[in-house]
C-alpha cells in the first residue's frame, strides 16, 4: 500500500510552470548568446576567454533580473569568476615554465656551439702565430741578407796618387745596379712565394686562411679584381660564410688596421657582396668606420638595394647619402635626404655648397617631386634668392608624368596668402607674362577655376601687364573669368 502510493506520488508531480515573462527573459538570454557567440566568432572549441566574458555578461543580467536570489547569485559569481582567474593564471604560469624549460633544453645545444666557435678561434690563432713567425723569418732573412751585402760591399781606404785619373763613375754606378737588382730579384722571389702560398691555401679549400693571408700580403699583391674574381668563381656552401665575402671582410679589416682606405672598385665589389648575403649590418658597418673609398656605382647599389628591401629604405638611403657625399656626386646626395623627407636638410646642404646647377635642381624635382621641396626650390631660402622659376617650373612639370605637382603647388602658394603667391609671379623674372597665361588657362582646362581666376586677377592687377585687344586670342582667356 505505502509502495503504491509512493508511486502515484511520483507520478503526480507536476513540471515547474514558467511564467510568461520568465519564458521572454530566458529566450532573451538565448538569443544574446548565440548573437555573441556568432559575432566573436567562436567555435565549440573556444576561444575560452570570449566565452568566459560572453557568460559573464549574461550571469550579469540573470543576477539583475532574480532579485530574490541575488546575494547567492552575487556570491556564485565571485567564485566563478575566481575560478577563471586561478585557471588563467595557471595557463600563464604553464606558458612560462613551457618556455623555461624551451630555454634549458637549449642551453647543451648553445654551449655546444660555443665550445666548437672557441676551437675554430684557436685555430686560427694557430694560423696567426705560424703565419707571424714565417713572416718574422722571412724578415730576419732580409735583414741578414742586406748586413752581408753591405759588408762584402765595404772596402779599405786608399791613398789616392793625384798624378792618376780619376775613375770614373761606371764603376760605381754598375755596383749600385746589381745590389739594386739583387734586391729587386730577391723582393720578386718573396712575392712569387706569398703568391704560391695562397695558390696552395686556395686549391686546398681553406678560403677563409686564403682570404686572410691574400688580405695581408704585402706591397697588396693580391688586393685587387684579379684575386676577387677568384673568390667570386667559388660557389657558396649552405650554412656557410660565402668565400667571398670572407675575402671582402679581410680586406676592410686591414684596411682599417694599416689606415689606408679600401680602393673605390674594391668597395663596390664589397657592398655588392654583403648586400647580395642580405648584410646591410656589415655594409653599415665598414661605412661608419670611414675606412672606404667611394664612387658614384657605391652609392646606387646601395640605393637599389633600398628599393629592393623597403623594411631599410630609410637605412640604405642614409648610408647611400654618405657615400654620394664623399665621392662628391651632390645632387644625389640631396636626393637621398628628399627621399628621406629632410627637405630642410637637403636644402642647407645645397646652399653649402653654392654650385648646385638649374639642371641639379631639376634633377631633385624630377627624381623626389614633392610640393614642399618645390616650394622650396621656388622661393627665397634664408635671404638667399630662389633657386628656380616658379612659373618655368610649373610648365616645366605640366609637360611632364608629374603635371599634377604643377596646379597643387599653386593651390598649395594660394591657399596661404595671396600676397604671397603675387610677390612670388613679381619677382619671377624668367617667365613673363604670356607663360604666366598660358598656367591660367592649364588651370582652367583642369576646372581649378578659382585659381586661374586668381592668376589673371593678379596679372592685370599689375600696372600695363595685361591689356587684351578685342580679336586677340588671348581674350578668350578672359571668358573664363567672367563666365
Amino acid at each position: 500500500m505505502s509502495t503504491a502510493s509512493i508511486g502515484m506520488n511520483k507520478h503526480s508531480v507536476l513540471p515547474p510552470i514558467i511564467p510568461e515573462s520568465e519564458k521572454e527573459f530566458l529566450d532573451s538570454i538565448h538569443g544574446y548568446i548565440i548573437s555573441e557567440i556568432e559575432n566573436v566568432g567562436c567555435t565549440k572549441e573556444g576561444p575560452a576567454e570570449e566565452y568566459y566574458v560572453i557568460y559573464r555578461n549574461v550571469f550579469e543580467r540573470i543576477i539583475e533580473h532574480v532579485k530574490a536570489y541575488k546575494n547567492i547569485l552575487t556570491t556564485i559569481k565571485q567564485e566563478y569568476d575566481a575560478f577563471i582567474e586561478a585557471v588563467k593564471k595557471g595557463q600563464r604560469t604553464a606558458f612560462y615554465l613551457h618556455g623555461k624549460l624551451k630555454v634549458l633544453a637549449c642551453e647543451s645545444t648553445t654551449l655546444m656551439y660555443y665550445r666548437k666557435r672557441i676551437t675554430q678561434l684557436e685555430q686560427n690563432i694557430k694560423k696567426i702565430e705560424r703565419n707571424s713567425t714565417r713572416t718574422e723569418n722571412l724578415i730576419k732573412k732580409i735583414r741578414t741578407f742586406r748586413t752581408t751585402a753591405a759588408v762584402e760591399t765595404t772596402t779599405p781606404c786608399k791613398k789616392l796618387d793625384p798624378s792618376k785619373a780619376i775613375p770614373g763613375s761606371l764603376v760605381s754606378s754598375g755596383s749600385s745596379i746589381f745590389e739594386r737588382d739583387h734586391t729587386q730579384a730577391t723582393e720578386a722571389a718573396d712575392m712569387i712565394e706569398y703568391i704560391e702560398r695562397f695558390n696552395e691555401l686556395f686549391s686546398r679549400g681553406q678560403y677563409e686562411s686564403a682570404a686572410i693571408f691574400a688580405a695581408n700580403c704585402p706591397r697588396g699583391i693580391l688586393r685587387n679584381e684579379e684575386t676577387m674574381e677568384k673568390f667570386k668563381a667559388v660557389s657558396s656552401v649552405k650554412g656557410k660564410i660565402l668565400p667571398l665575402l670572407m675575402y671582402c671582410e679581410a680586406l676592410v679589416s686591414t684596411s682599417m688596421a694599416v689606415k689606408h682606405p679600401l680602393p673605390a672598385n674594391l668597395t663596390v665589389e664589397a657592398i655588392k657582396c654583403a648586400l647580395s648575403e642580405k648584410r646591410l649590418e656589415l655594409v653599415m658597418y665598414w661605412i661608419t668606420q670611414q675606412k672606404l673609398s667611394f664612387n658614384e656605382e657605391a652609392g646606387d647599389v646601395i640605393c637599389a638595394y633600398g628599393e629592393v628591401d623597403k623594411h631599410n629604405r630609410s637605412q640604405c638611403l642614409a648610408l647611400a647619402q654618405i657615400a654620394y657625399s664623399r665621392c662628391g656626386a651632390h645632387k644625389k646626395a640631396a636626393l637621398c635626404l628628399c627621399k628621406q623627407g629632410q627637405i630642410s636638410g637637403a636644402m642647407d646642404y645645397i646652399h653649402q655648397l653654392q654650385y648646385f646647377s638649374t639642371d641639379d635642381y631639376i634633377y631633385l624635382v624630377k627624381n623626389c617631386p614633392s610640393v614642399q621641396l618645390i616650394r622650396c626650390l621656388t622661393q627665397e631660402w634664408k635671404g638667399k634668392p630662389a633657386a628656380l622659376s616658379l612659373g618655368a617650373t610649373v610648365l616645366f612639370l605640366y609637360n611632364t608624368e608629374q603635371r599634377i605637382y604643377s596646379i597643387r603647388l599653386l593651390e598649395d602658394i594660394a591657399k596661404e596668402s595671396r600676397n604671397i603667391l603675387e610677390q612670388m609671379i613679381i619677382n619671377d623674372s624668367n617667365c613673363n607674362v604670356e607663360e604666366w597665361k598660358e598656367i591660367a588657362e592649364i588651370c582652367f582646362q583642369h576646372k581649378k577655376i578659382k585659381l586661374g581666376k586668381l592668376l589673371i586677377s593678379i596679372l592685370t592687377a599689375q600696372d600695363g601687364v595685361l591689356e587684351l585687344p578685342p580679336d586677340d586670342d588671348s581674350a578668350k582667356l578672359m571668358e573664363h573669368v567672367f563666365m
